[in-house]
């Protein structure tokens, strides 16, 4: 699996509608065929910053969606919204197909 993390700091004036931006690549992202998951979070202490978390069957997988359409696009469509260069995290995890369950905690009846 290729697991990616990144970092994106958005001018303030795009903050609010930054998830629509990206509306449409993320749509399109999901739906391909060596996508895991794809999935945006806002930072809780930034309110211009958003984290990606994103996951790829494997590195051709990975290559396909950075050469798609749909990529391209997005990337034109962020440089104007991003107040800085994101930052990523990108690695290839051996065994994993997804998400693995956390034994540390487990729901318990209340």
């Amino acid at each position: 699996m290729i697991f990616i993390t990144v970092k994106f700091t958005v001018r303030p004036e795009h903050a609010d509608g930054w998830l629509d931006l990206v509306g449409d690549f993320t749509q399109a992202t999901r739906r391909e065929p060596g996508n895991l998951f794809f999935e945006w979070s806002r930072s809780v202490d930034d309110p211009h910053q958003f984290i990606l978390v994103e996951a790829f069957r494997n590195s051709a997988a990975g290559t396909e969606h950075v050469q798609s359409a749909h990529f391209k696009a997005a990337m034109e469509a962020m440089s104007y919204a991003v107040a800085t260069q994101p930052q990523i995290v990108s690695t290839e995890i051996p065994g994993m197909d997804g998400w693995g369950l956390m034994g540390e905690v487990s729901p318990r009846q209340a």
